[in-house]
């Protein structure tokens, strides 16, 4: 067996997972992807390769790994790693839970990321109760130049896509609204 994992292990902070796995020894390891499965009703989608991290090649000493898949939507999923030798032989290893991204408990707005961006960046909210969500976006003169949200929502978390390849480089604002929640943040774009 040319790497021994001893571990693996999942957290749930707010709307992100942190993986840690642990191995004894490795041999010939390039490392491992990281792999992730959105569970709906009783099955789960596809794989998708969120991430890799880089191996300790031939070691015969104990590794610890960490990963953080972050800005997910309320939801259940499943975590898997495929560990790869540098000859592509390779091996999966399954996280033995599924992991639940529950409802947020209180209205929030995270800061985009990238930031600064060129030109698409990710929003994320979470509404923690049933009702109308209005997220815009606008220039520094307060003019309004895109809305991303105008819907009612369920409680969770969400995150939507923004493309300003029709906007000029500078600072931007975007702003959440559900009933009394008011919430602004800046984000900037650089072309």
């Amino acid at each position: 067996m040319p790497v021994e994992l001893t571990s693996f292990s999942s957290e749930i902070n707010s709307n992100s997972i942190n993986l840690k796995w642990s191995t004894s020894s490795e041999e010939n390891n390039s490392g491992f992807e990281i792999e992730r499965s959105n569970i709906k009703g009783q099955t789960s989608d596809d794989w998708l390769n969120i991430g890799f991290i880089q191996g300790h090649g031939t070691i015969a000493s104990p590794n610890n790994y960490e990963f953080t898949d972050r800005y997910l939507n309320s939801g259940k999923y499943k975590y898997r790693l495929k560990q790869i030798d540098f000859n592509g032989n390779f091996k999966y290893y399954d996280l033995a839970n599924e992991v639940v991204i529950g409802s947020p408990d209180k209205f929030e707005l995270s800061q985009n990321y990238p930031n600064p961006f060129n030109p698409v960046t990710h929003l994320g909210f979470g509404i923690s109760k049933l009702g109308f969500v209005s997220l815009k976006v606008y220039n520094i003169s307060g003019k309004e130049v895109k809305t991303l949200v105008n819907e009612i929502k369920t409680p969770g978390y969400y995150e939507v896509e923004f493309d300003g390849s029709a906007l000029a480089s500078g600072v931007y604002y975007y702003k959440i609204e559900s009933g009394r929640f008011i919430q602004i943040k800046k984000l900037i774009l650089l072309k």
